[in-house]
C-alpha cells in the first residue's frame, strides 16, 4: 500500500473564487422549486494550485463551485453540503476543467484532486467525462502520484461525468487510523455513501481505483498496515482495524491500460460493482496486484454483476470477502473472457466461511481453471453456490484439459453444482460452444448454452 506523506503543510493558500454569480437547482432539488445554492467561479494561482480549508464554512449546501482553467493541484478541507443539496464541484458551462501535473517526478503537490473531511459533494463534469479531466504525472516516479484522493472521513461523494490519464493510483478512497483519534478505528466510525460512476480511467502505474483499506489491522504504534493474525502482533504495539465503507456503488465506468489492479475495493459493507468494462488491467506483471475486479478483504454484502471483464493478463475476478454475520455475495451475469499466461478465470479466498452465489457468469479462454475455490485454511469451506454458468475453454496457458479445469477446488473448498436445468455447461472450446465471440459471446441458435452464462441487457 502506498502511502501519503502529510498533506496539511499544503493547505497553504486560499482562493475564495470571485463573487456568487447566481443560483441553481443541484440533485434533489426539482426543476421549479427555489434555488437554494449560489455559484461561485474558482480559478488557479499562480503556480496553478487551489488550496481551501472551508472551515468557517463560507460555502453552504446547495452551492455550485465552478472550476475555470488549468489546475496543477486542488485540495479541499471540511467542505460539506447536505444529504438533500450537496455541493457539487463540475467545470463551467461549455468549458473544460483540467487538474493534475503530468510532468510531476517526485517532490510535493503528489496529487491532483484531494478531498481532506468533506461530506456530501458531487464531483466531475457536468454533461460528459470529456468536461473534467484529471491529468496524473507520466515520468519515471508516477507510481507515487495520486490523482483523486477522498481521505480522512470524507464520504457521502458521487463521484461522475470524469477522466482520469497517467499517475499512480487513479481514485484512492480511504481513511487511515489516527494514533490518539478513536473515530478512524473500527468499529467506532464509519464512511457512508460513495458512488462512482461514468468514470473513465487509464493509463495509470498502480491501481485504476483504490477503495476502502486493504489493511486487516493497523499497527498505531509503527503507524504501519499488518496483514496478520493477532498471534502474531508486536508485544507491546497497540493494533486497532481501520474504518469501512458503507453502501459504495461502482457503475458504467471504463477501465484500461491499468499498472496493477483494475477495480479494488476492500473493508465495505453494501458494495456493488456492476456495468463496468475493465481490459487490460496488471500491465506490471505483478502477480500480487492482478485482478481486473477485485473484492477485497473485509467486504460484507457485495453484488457484483453485468460487468464485461476482458483481455488482460491477471486474474479476471478475484473474491476475498467475509462471511461475518450471515453476509451475502453475489456474483451474477457477468462476462469474463481472455487472460494470459496460466493466470485464472475467477478465484475465491474468502474468510469466516463466506458463501458466494455464482450464477449466470460466463468465464472463457482463460490461462489458468475457470472457477479455482480455496478453502483458505478452513475459513471458507461451507459449500459455494455455483450453477447456469457457461465455463469455455480453460487452461489456454498449456495446462492439460482435465475434469477440474472448470472447477477447481483446494485447501477444503466444498462448491453445491446445479444440476438438470441449472447445470453449469462446460466447454473444452469456444467452437463448441456455439456463441458470437463479437457479440459479448452471446449464444447462437442451437448453441449447447441454452439457459446458461451471461447475457447482454441493452
Amino acid at each position: 500500500m502506498l502511502t501519503i506523506a502529510a498533506l496539511a503543510f499544503l493547505i497553504l493558500s486560499c482562493n475564495k473564487g470571485e463573487a456568487p454569480q447566481g443560483s441553481v437547482n443541484p440533485p434533489g432539488n426539482p426543476p421549479g422549486n427555489p434555488p437554494v445554492g449560489k455559484v461561485y467561479t474558482l480559478t488557479p494561482d499562480a503556480n496553478g494550485r487551489l488550496s481551501i480549508d472551508d472551515s468557517n464554512r463560507q460555502y453552504k449546501p446547495g452551492d455550485v463551485l465552478l472550476l475555470k482553467g488549468n489546475f496543477s493541484s486542488i485540495y479541499f478541507t471540511n467542505l460539506s453540503g447536505s444529504a438533500s443539496a450537496p455541493i457539487i464541484i463540475r467545470n463551467p458551462s461549455g468549458a473544460v476543467t483540467s487538474i493534475g501535473n503530468p510532468n510531476w517526478n517526485g517532490g510535493s503537490w503528489a496529487e491532483g484532486l484531494t478531498f481532506t473531511n468533506c461530506h456530501h459533494i458531487v464531483v466531475g463534469g457536468e454533461k460528459s467525462r470529456s468536461e473534467f479531466v484529471i491529468r496524473g504525472s507520466t515520468g519515471s516516479g508516477r507510481a507515487a502520484y495520486f490523482d483523486l484522493i477522498l481521505r480522512a472521513h470524507t464520504d457521502n461523494v458521487e463521484i461522475r461525468n470524469l477522466t482520469i490519464t497517467g499517475g499512480g493510483t487513479g481514485i484512492w478512497a480511504k481513511t487511515d487510523p489516527v494514533k490518539n483519534d478513536p473515530s478512524t478505528w473500527y468499529p467506532n466510525s464509519q464512511m457512508e455513501h460513495l458512488s462512482i460512476h461514468n468514470v473513465e480511467i487509464s493509463g495509470t502505474h498502480n491501481e485504476a481505483m483504490y477503495i476502502g483499506h486493504t489493511a486487516t489491522y493497523w499497527d498505531l504504534t509503527a503507524g504501519l498496515s499488518y496483514y496478520g493474525t493477532p498471534a502474531n502482533f508486536t508485544p507491546g504495539h497497540e493494533y486497532v482495524q481501520p474504518i469501512k465503507w458503507h453502501d459504495v456503488k461502482i457503475y458504467d465506468n471504463y477501465v484500461h491500460d491499468i499498472g496493477a489492479d483494475g477495480i479494488q475495493t476492500a473493508a465495505i459493507d453494501r458494495l456493488e460493482i456492476y456495468n463496468n468494462e475493465v481490459t487490460n488491467w496488471a500491465t506490471q506483471h505483478n502477480s500480487a496486484h492482478n485482478g481486473g475486479i477485485l473484492v477485497g478483504g473485509r467486504t460484507t454484502n457485495t453484488n457484483t454483476h453485468d460487468n464485461y471483464v476482458h483481455d488482460g493478463w491477471g486474474e479476471l475476478l478475484q473474491f476475498y470477502g467475509s462471511g461475518e454475520n450471515g453476509s451475502t455475495h453475489i456474483i451474477h451475469n457477468n462476462l469474463f473472457r481472455d487472460n494470459q499466461v496460466n493466470n485464472d478465470g475467477v478465484s475465491l479466498r474468502g474468510s469466516d466461511n463466506a458463501i458466494v452465489q455464482i450464477t449466470n457468469n460466463t468465464i472463457a479462454k482463460t490461462g489458468g481453471v475457470s472457477l479455482r475455490v480455496n478453502g483458505y485454511n478452513g475459513r471458507m469451506i461451507q459449500p459455494q453456490v455455483i450453477r447456469d454458468n457457461a465455463l469455455i475453454q480453460p487452461r489456454t496457458g498449456g495446462s492439460p484439459l482435465t475434469a477440474n479445469a472448470y472447477i477447481y477446488t483446494e485447501g477444503g473448498a466444498t462448491v453445491t453444482e446445479g444440476s438438470g436445468g441449472n447445470a453449469n455447461v462446460k466447454l473444452p472450446t469456444v467452437a463448441e460452444a456455439g456463441v458470437d465471440v463479437n457479440n459479448y459471446y452471446q449464444p447462437r441458435p442451437g448453441s449447447p448454452l441454452s439457459g446458461s452464462g451471461y447475457r447482454r441487457n441493452g
